[in-house]
């Protein structure tokens, strides 16, 4: 396949690092001195994610305001070979961002230049090189690119045509209508609607995509993950694996280029979002915008990988928790009290599990992952019969609970009747219904009575070609 072409249109800048060592303080002051052990610089904003969208495999273009001067020059050097350039014209120096650190540890950061606005904008060629583009990444740093009023209208038309990736600043103006992803994290989601430090991030996903008009928003909540609104009902939740140390400076460019190259190969919001959270995780595990800087300078290559295995997957809870146990649904009130004691989050799942796979797995974790305790509200023997036909479950309910509740990230297992969960959950009182993302969120004839006791539904990665059906097809075995 040829590698696709991805535009990149905002607000570029030149990054340095400048690093070393503290081993004193000033004589005349409470400060610390740097005795400086290398300094090294490369494109950022706008620039490092047209970096990123090369390492990705993309032919990548550059549009952004770019100021004739040495910092500008430097920065338009280190794009190299991989990505070509069409400039606007900036007001101000070149914007320029200086972190100085020791130990790993930023100190202290410098801004200069600036204000970065565009001074002109030929049209007619923007408007050519965006007609050829098979992506359109909008890399917003607040200077005001993409509040330019003829961009705009080219980002627009653009963005009828093929998938635009808008990642917001919250200096910066909203996204066009028609955006394929649009891509803030917590804070800048928050910012946007003035939202309450409380609002979750599903909530923040869904509201926004209404606001902005938008075909879909992810919010990204660092470490944890992102949450994923496509439709009006409920935002799919992707968990992030689990990285113990890293730099997460440049995170979010790394997400939003990896979303744009894997749209511009024509996969879905869902699956552009899970390349991302993977690609961003691996760039915080790679040491960030330093170890990319440090990587570079030293001839390597400049996409952040991690070698499989080096960065854990879903994780579990950290603490112990009362055993699991399947229980009648009539206890459920008592067990829920009990596991949101203290202010804990309460996540509830449910369905067959009849021959627990990979699949199940990942969903069980990545269901644990929002919130404190997790209960699953297992199908009986009786309801998967009427689901599933006179062949099912191959494994009975009993069985089925004590292998459920043998996973660390479960913390009890109910057995209910009925062919949905309905009941049970209208007694259990989550605080989050997850499934599944093979799902239809607006179909889900259990979120009413989610809704009504003060939950929220969300829905989980579907980990492709991992089925029960599929694996008793495979062994000859029937199916129901």
């Amino acid at each position: 396949m040829n590698a696709p072409h991805v535009v990149v249109v905002g607000d570029a800048m030149l990054d340095r690092d400048v690093s070393g060592r503290v081993e004193r303080l000033c004589p005349d002051a409470p400060a610390p001195v740097l005795d400086v052990t290398a300094t090294r610089q490369s494109p950022g904003g706008a620039g490092l994610a047209a970096l990123l969208c090369a390492a990705s495999g993309a032919r990548v273009t550059l549009l952004a305001p770019l100021a004739d001067d040495d910092a500008g020059r430097a920065l338009v050097d280190g794009l190299g070979r991989d990505v070509s350039v069409l400039p606007l014209g900036h007001e101000g120096a070149t914007r320029t961002k200086t972190r100085v650190r020791a130990g790993g540890t930023s100190l202290a950061r410098l801004d200069e230049g600036g204000p970065g606005r565009p001074t002109d904008v030929p049209v007619e060629e923007v408007a050519a090189l965006l007609s050829g583009a098979d992506a359109v990444l909008v890399s917003d740093y607040g200077a005001g690119t993409t509040a330019e009023p003829r961009l705009r209208a080219l980002l627009a038309a653009a963005a009828r045509r093929v998938p635009v990736v808008w990642d917001p600043h919250p200096r910066g103006a909203p996204p066009v209508e028609g955006v394929r992803l649009a891509t803030p994290n917590v804070a800048e989601a928050r910012a946007a609607l003035l939202a309450e430090d409380d609002e979750h991030p599903d909530a923040l996903a869904l509201r926004l995509r209404h606001r902005w008009g938008v075909r879909a928003v992810v919010v990204t909540a660092g470490a944890d993950g992102a949450y994923l609104a496509t439709g009006d009902t409920a935002a799919g939740f992707v968990p992030a694996p689990v990285v113990p140390d890293g730099d997460p400076c440049g995170a979010g460019d790394r997400f939003a280029a990896a979303a744009a190259v894997t749209l511009a190969r024509g996969s879905l919001p869902s699956a552009a979002v899970m390349e991302a959270v993977e690609a961003a995780s691996a760039w915080v595990a790679a040491g960030g915008a330093d170890g990319f800087r440090r990587r570079a300078a030293d001839g390597l290559a400049a996409s952040a990988s991690v070698e499989a295995g080096s960065v854990p997957g879903p994780g579990t809870h950290p603490h112990p928790v009362p055993p699991p146990e399947a229980r009648d649904p009539q206890d459920l009130v008592t067990l829920g009290e009990r596991l949101r004691a203290g202010g804990r989050r309460l996540v509830a799942t449910g369905g067959c599990f009849d021959l627990l796979h990979a699949g199940h797995v990942a969903t069980l974790q990545a269901a644990r992952r929002l919130g404190d305790a997790l209960v699953v509200l297992l199908n009986s023997d009786a309801s998967v019969r009427r689901l599933k036909g006179s062949g099912r479950p191959v494994v009975p309910d009993t069985d089925r609970a004590r292998v459920l509740g043998a996973l660390d990230c479960v913390d009890a297992v109910v057995v209910f009747e009925e062919d949905d969960p309905r009941a049970a959950l209208a007694l259990l009182r989550p605080d989050v219904w997850a499934k599944g993302g093979d799902y239809d969120a607006d179909r889900l004839p259990e979120a009413e009575v989610v809704h009504a006791g003060g939950g929220r539904v969300v829905l989980l990665p579907y980990l492709d070609g991992h089925s029960t059906t599929g694996l008793l097809a495979r062994a000859g075995a029937p199916v129901g």
